[in-house]
């Protein structure tokens, strides 16, 4: 395996790393591709830097002693683009889709505590859909794993699916008794990306999200999750410590837009789902199962 990319208390800059996802890559073989064994770590990294309050306020997590358990995936982002950047990453950055994300926090972890982050690529698998593989993200406190995610990225295949297959229609969409309204003004993905660093064209404005194929600008699908988690850690059933909160990215949110987070509570976890406006189809579906 080769050595492990290592940066110090600093991830490494996002400008270069965005010079490098807008030049064009080859693929050539596109059923032969194999990813590489590629690791980045940042060392000594605080949790309480200078976008965390910014970040609670885009995302609408209330400030405390605690960071929200989605704050270490954007702590982790420049070493994310930077493994898929490199240049032994086979595989175009841009037109990468987000299918799904499971975030397992140990324990809570506290406002200005020292971590250090990995990031590795993991398995990979062909499907009907072209080549999905996993992205995995690690956060260490005194050599102790306390959080942990697993991206599900999509490379789109020209020939892995057939346009004369029938799609079999989609199942029943179950409404839960909980529901809230949440707003999702234009400036969103540009709010976000301010804070996160991920600057995708198809979050920023609607004329760059209409060169890859969307009406308008759309919502992070990380946005959406944070959002979510943010209304939810505020009900009074909500439980502190060891969780693990999945989900699955549908339908994108346009912006602007406006949304229904539905949910339900249970011995066994939570179920959510953020929907459309009318309430008949999924931007995201999600579980939060308690350690």
């Amino acid at each position: 395996m080769p050595d492990p990319l290592i940066y110090y208390r600093k991830p490494p800059r996002l400008l270069p790393l965005y010079a490098r996802a807008l030049a064009p890559k080859k693929i050539k073989d596109k059923g032969g591709i194999s990813l590489p064994s590629v690791t980045a770590e940042l060392i000594g990294a605080s949790t309480d830097n200078e976008t965390l309050t910014r970040y609670e306020a885009v995302c609408g997590f209330q400030p405390g002693i605690r960071v929200p358990a989605t704050w270490p995936h954007v702590m982790a982002f420049p070493l994310q683009l930077k493994l898929l950047t490199d240049k032994r990453f086979p595989l175009p950055l841009l037109g990468l889709v987000h299918l799904r994300n499971t975030i397992t926090q140990h324990r809570p972890i506290g406002r200005g505590e020292i971590l250090d982050l990995r990031v590795r690529l993991g398995t990979q698998e062909s499907t009907s859909r072209g080549l999905e593989f996993d992205l995995i993200t690690e956060a260490y406190s005194a050599g102790q794993l306390v959080w942990e995610e697993s991206s599900i990225n999509l490379f789109r295949g020209s020939e892995t699916e057939s346009t004369t297959t029938k799609k079999s229609p989609p199942p029943d969409l179950e409404h839960y008794p909980n529901t809230v309204s949440i707003n999702a003004p234009e400036p969103t993905g540009r709010r976000y990306a301010g804070v996160s660093g991920d600057r995708n064209p198809i979050h920023m404005h609607a004329v760059s999200a209409r060169a890859f194929g969307f009406p308008k600008a759309i919502a992070h699908g990380m946005w959406s999750k944070a959002r979510a988690l943010a209304i939810l850690e505020q009900q009074k059933d909500w439980r502190p410590g060891p969780v693990r909160i999945s989900c699955q990215f549908k339908k994108p949110l346009l912006l602007p837009g406006t949304a229904q987070l539905n949910w339900r509570t249970g011995g066994s976890g939570w179920d959510f789902q953020l929907l459309n406006a009318q309430g008949n189809a999924p931007h995201l579906s999600g579980h939060i199962e308690w350690l």
